[in-house]
């Protein structure tokens, strides 16, 4: 099982990360103008999340076999984009912690090393579903799905916060997947607006693996804030496998 466990995760968590994919568009609605503001609202959020840390709760399960595990951790983002953990605690399965939430880590931090799969009119079409208001804030709604049968690529929904471009949910499911074993693999990610900038806020993820079953993670964001000493490289690293 550990195969396989190894499996659920590098998937799980690689993708970063539920909602089941819609038909292909129409239409491309790419030229849209927020969807110009969105690609500069990203830049924008990626310089302003560099030298930042923030706690993490991660919840894991492999329902079929019976374990689960939760760990926390302080997450911290570099001054060149590097993320890193400090492993603060864990109760639960070893093969949790081991097999699929510490594979999680390893697999964040190495993300950047992988191809470009970013959600760019250059890697998706977007489909524009209308609007919704909540408190005075509107929130644009598009339908993506990408170009090319890639690893990373998802179909799916993007929200979109309508006054700053900000991303504000993600959530679908992925066109291919990297292993035979993997049948499925769906997401939601939610972010948080805070001083116009999109703030992680939480994250689900579900497999569905052959022999094991379903594998689910669930990570909570908390106590976001500017690292006084940030450092250029982060020497923390997830818990020992």
């Amino acid at each position: 099982m550990r195969l396989s466990a190894s499996l659920i995760a590098s998937v799980l968590v690689a993708f970063p990360f539920a909602a089941k994919g819609n038909p292909l568009p129409e239409s491309d609605d790419a030229n849209l103008p927020i969807i110009a503001q969105y690609q500069d609202a990203t830049r924008t959020q990626q310089a302003a999340l560099r030298g930042v840390q923030m706690d993490v709760a991660i919840d894991a399960k492999l329902p079929r076999l019976e374990k689960q595990g939760k760990l926390i951790a302080l997450r911290t983002i570099s001054k060149l984009g590097k993320i890193g953990y400090k492993f603060l605690g864990f109760q639960g399965d070893d093969t949790i912690k081991q097999e699929v939430i510490a594979r999680f880590l390893t697999a964040e931090m190495e993300a950047d090393k992988g191809p470009d799969i970013a959600i760019t009119p250059a890697n998706y079409k977007f489909r524009h579903k209308g609007s919704i208001e909540r408190n005075g804030q509107r929130t644009e709604l598009f339908q993506i799905t990408p170009k090319k049968k890639r690893i990373g690529l998802f179909k799916g929904d993007l929200w979109l916060d309508a006054k700053t471009g900000m991303p504000v949910r993600e959530s679908g499911e992925f066109v291919k997947m990297p292993s035979v074993f993997l049948k499925k693999v769906q997401f939601t990610r939610v972010y948080e607006i805070q001083d116009g900038i999109a703030i992680p806020k939480h994250l689900e993820s579900r497999a569905d693996v052959r022999l094991v079953g379903a594998a689910e993670l669930n990570i909570a964001f908390s106590n976001f804030s500017k690292q006084e000493n940030a450092e250029e490289d982060p020497a923390a690293a997830p818990p020992n496998r």
